[in-house]
């Protein structure tokens, strides 16, 4: 029945082509002139939708006069012309039903020249569609300078907590980068989210049901991250320099060009990040024998010390071959050495408080990782029909190697050196992923669209772990912590999705089909044997979506979503590996993870693009976590797999202008999250409500002068067997254009220095823990952004390149 299933899809996308038939686009034309019926040259045309002002399509002025926009749907618009030297210009609303040629628009010249002026519409910071939120970093003069992971954390519904996992409306997600997996996870994602500049992300966007064509896994949804490419013609390209200043020095810059002419598109991305922080983690615990009488006490206190750089680079090429057809080549790079110094002092102490011993504990870690990826594809559009054939084939190499020192000394209370010791290991590890799909999408008549397509991947990992420790001036290997894990995975999908546009009723339904054969194998040492597991599993994963216009303009909207995730445990997750953070505590992987299946349903009311209410609803059961063990006075943490999550979620954001200089945003939720499951302690029934608020104020001054002041606020959080505690923040950041071409920002954040993570470990046998980690979150930053090169007119016009086809017809 699989390979039956599988097969029709397959044959549905092979011979759809030759019985389906599609509508025509419809093109707007038109021809710009001054006052002497002379042609005005190098100006911006922008087309925006009628009544809500939403920007839909941008132009830049032929030498001739000439403008046009192609693939347009049947709608009411105005138009916008912005020219050096002349008067701006806005038109009245027109239908458009079919290919138009818009009357000749004249434009006055201004006594003195005001400067020139740049192809620039204001994006609301979060824009609704049918299955996504859109969020534009550009929108928010705080994300100057900063890194991926921090635009992330300033989006509706995303968390990034004190370890960097990321959670959209409570739930673990999957970051995606230009509609493709990163297939990283935990410290590694990290890393990659903080070396990729915020001047280098386009939009993000957040879907807690993704549509059909995204891979099913992340209970909590897709995050994709839209990265910038060059669209207008010529040589162009733009550099972003930023200057953090905290408790230590940082910087984060990236220059990207585009070269676009006749049949072919140059596009490339550099950047540099120098990472210097800090983490003072403080990890108290507080032992209890059966009867709960307290026995000691154990206090823990890491500073976590981190410098680091990372050099990343991108560089694409497409080759228009004919009007119709695409090729395309990607390639990704990147190279990131750290070195991580964390001294650790510990200290045992008696029920009355006084000292029974020290533990002091100089660590060191130097890890390089070393990324590297090649994308071909391929686009080829049905003639003028819209049908469109993309096939993309990738692979990809992430390969790291860890270098760690644990050198422990022990002291009794007099201070009297009892015991010293050395634990050293060598991880070197390697990810190596194929992957190769196909999409096919055939719009029809009366705003219907079909899609469908097949992917495969196939995921190797290898992990070694050498540990050798040194007691009394003699090294041996260390059986017990050395380790070799080999992990397989293939994956192969195949997906069918139907969308219907309507006047007042639009909806979309999909079903995804994916089949899983994983095998882990870890190899033994001679106090280890080996051992070996394998797993199979196919699964379906149907989406459905409707948006009802309540009124006949659409200012008011009713939208409802329902899909069903798959959560696949993280690489590094089924790792077995120990690694400690000192001798008394360890992080650890758990192969016998198994996959977690959710449901998501949500309901969301929208007024124009001023007001969204969601309501959400969230069940997943066997869902992963962190998980905390206390073993003979050692502290794991190890993921697992907790019986049942649920997550009621009631959330909102709204904006208005209050007076013409001043915008007001506001972003807040109120959620509920409640876990039950067996645990080692017994049984676990943890639940507990929360609220999140997050205010923007947007200010605009004379002379190109902008402010804003924003902040977050969060309280306590309950989350299976951990308690976050609350914590805030308040930014501040200023902006001026010195010209069409530069600007500058200055950003303050964490002005208050409120942004402290703190917690509580609950359902530990006879053990009470909890714990406090500050780090550099008190900073500002200095960035300098600088736009060069030269739009050439008249050149060929060729909207797909690489990801760009797929981007538009998604998001319409």
């Amino acid at each position: 029945m699989k390979l039956k299933f599988a097969a029709v899809i397959a044959a549905w996308i092979s011979f759809a082509p030759t019985f389906l038939y599609g509508q025509q686009p419809i093109k707007i034309t038109g021809t710009v002139v001054d006052t002497d019926q002379k042609p005005v040259d190098g100006g911006s045309v922008l087309l925006f939708r009628f009544p809500d002002s939403v920007l839909v399509k941008t132009n830049i002025i032929a030498t001739d006069g000439t403008f046009t926009f192609e693939k347009v749907n049947a709608g009411k618009y105005t138009l916008q012309v912005q020219a050096l030297g002349y008067r701006e210009y806005h038109s009245p609303a027109t239908e458009v039903s079919a290919d138009l040629a818009w009357n000749t628009i004249i434009l006055e010249r201004v006594a003195k020249a005001i400067g020139e002026v740049a192809i620039t519409a204001q994006k609301p910071f979060a824009e609704q569609k049918i299955d996504r939120t859109v969020v534009n970093p550009d929108a928010l003069i705080s994300n100057a300078g900063g890194t991926a992971l921090d635009v992330l954390e300033k989006s509706p519904g995303v968390i990034v907590d004190p370890n960097g996992a990321i959670s959209l409306n409570g739930k673990g997600v999957t970051i995606f980068v230009d509609d493709k997996p990163t297939y990283l996870s935990g410290t590694e994602l990290e890393t990659y989210l903080r070396s990729l500049s915020a001047a280098a992300i386009d939009q993000l966007e957040l879907m807690a049901n993704p549509p059909a064509r995204y891979d099913a896994s992340g209970n909590g949804g897709v995050i994709n991250i839209r990265t910038k490419r060059g669209k207008a013609k010529g040589f162009n390209g733009a550099i972003n320099l930023a200057y953090t200043q905290g408790k230590y020095a940082k910087t984060n810059d990236n220059a990207n060009f585009n070269y676009r002419s006749g049949k072919m598109n140059l596009t490339g991305n550099a950047g540099f990040n120098y990472n210097n922080g800090f983490n003072d983690l403080l990890i108290n615990r507080h032992f209890r024998d059966n009867s709960g009488t307290p026995t000691s006490d154990f206090i823990q206190n890491s500073l976590i010390r981190r410098k680091g750089q990372n050099y990343s680079t991108r560089l694409g090429f497409d080759y228009y071959a004919t009007e119709n057809s695409t090729w395309g080549i990607n390639l990704t790079g990147s190279f990131s050495p750290r070195n991580v110094n964390s001294p650790v002092n510990s200290r045992f102490q008696k029920p009355s408080g006084t000292l029974d011993s020290t533990i002091v504990a100089q660590n060191k870690e130097h890890s390089a990782s070393k990324n590297g990826g090649v994308n071909l594809n391929y686009r080829y559009h049905f003639g003028k029909s819209r049908r469109q054939l993309a096939a993309d084939a990738d692979y990809l190499r992430y390969s790291s190697d860890k270098d760690q020192i644990f050198d422990n000394k022990s002291y009794a209370s007099n201070n009297q050196l009892k015991i010293s010791d050395l634990l050293s290991g060598g991880l070197p590890a390697k990810i190596d992923i194929y992957s190769a799909k196909a999409d096919y999408d055939h719009p029809l008549a009366e705003g219907i669209s079909l899609s469908g397509g097949l992917k495969s991947s196939f995921t190797r990992t290898n992990n070694i772990a050498d540990y050798f420790y040194t007691l009394n001036g003699a090294t041996n290997p260390d059986y017990g912590k050395t380790n070799h894990f080999i992990y397989r995975e293939t994956i192969n999908a195949a997906y069918a999705n139907f969308s219907r546009e309507g006047k007042r009723i639009s909806v979309q339904g999909g079903l995804r089909m994916e089949s899983t054969f994983s095998k882990g194998h870890q190899l033994g040492n001679t106090v280890k044997p080996d051992s070996v597991f394998s797993r199979s599993y196919t699964s379906l994963f149907p989406t459905a979506y409707v948006q009802y216009k309540l009124d006949s303009a659409g200012n008011n909207q009713l939208r409802m979503n329902y899909g069903r995730r798959i959560e696949r445990p993280y690489y590094e997750d089924l790792n077995p590996f120990l690694s400690p953070l000192d001798k008394f505590t360890y992080y650890t992987g758990n192969p016998f993870l198994r996959p977690s299946f959710g449901h998501n349903v949500e309901l969301t009311y929208s007024y124009k693009s001023h007001l969204n209410v969601t309501l959400s609803y969230n069940r997943t059961n066997n869902e992963v976590n962190e998980t905390i063990e206390i073993v003979d006075g050692i502290y794991y943490s190890r993921p697992g797999n907790i019986g049942r999550t649920t997550v009621k979620t009631l959330a909102f954001d709204a904006g208005f202008a209050a007076v013409s200089w001043l915008d007001f945003k506001l972003f807040g939720r109120v959620s509920e999250i409640h876990s039950v499951s067996d645990f080692y302690t017994g049984k676990l029934d943890n639940a507990g409500a929360y609220f999140f608020l997050r205010p923007v104020f947007s200010f605009k001054f004379p002379k190109d002068w902008t402010a804003q002041l924003d902040g977050g606020y969060q309280s306590d959080v309950t989350n299976a067997q951990f308690i976050s505690k609350a914590r805030g923040r308040v930014n501040l950041a200023f902006a001026k254009k010195l010209s069409a071409s530069t600007s500058v920002r200055l950003v303050g954040n964490d002005l208050f220095y409120t942004f402290k993570n703190n917690g509580i470990i609950n359902n530990l046998a006879g053990t009470d823990a909890n714990w406090t980690n500050a780090n550099d979150s008190r900073t500002v930053v200095l960035s300098l952004s600088y736009r060069f090169g030269k739009a050439i007119a008249n050149q060929r016009n060729h909207d797909a390149n690489g990801a760009e086809a797929e981007q538009s017809r998604v998001k319409n």
